[in-house]
């Protein structure tokens, strides 16, 4: 088959996989916002997260060729996956409690929060 946009198409792999993974960051930090949104606890993210790696793991495997059944690559992608998604429920959930109990809380930094002196 010839390359997807040029007859060589290395460098067009690499936009795609780049693109992919921009894609499932987004949408772990998106999967962590709405978790928080909806007041759930903490290990709903991680189930959540492991579902999409294993998405992110079946876009790699259709569109790359790449491993579908690799433990480590599947481990890989849901540690980078629930790093970002942490990330997005304790941004949004920081912000939930310093604007919701703004009488008792105030924001210490992006991702933490403190009672009020």
């Amino acid at each position: 088959m010839q390359g997807l946009f040029f007859e060589d198409d290395t460098g067009a792999r690499y936009i795609l996989r780049f693109i992919v993974l921009m894609i499932g960051l987004w949408t772990a930090w998106r999967t962590g916002k709405a978790v928080a949104e909806s007041w759930k606890d903490y290990p709903m993210v991680i189930g959540y997260v492991l579902l999409l790696g294993v998405l992110l793991r079946f876009l790699h495997f259709s569109l790359f060729q790449g491993p579908f059944l690799s433990l480590g690559f599947y481990a890989l992608d849901v540690v980078l996956l629930l790093i970002v998604a942490t990330a997005g429920f304790r941004h949004r959930r920081t912000r939930q409690m310093v604007e919701n109990y703004y009488w008792l809380y105030e924001k210490s930094s992006a991702f933490s929060w403190h009672k009020k002196n």
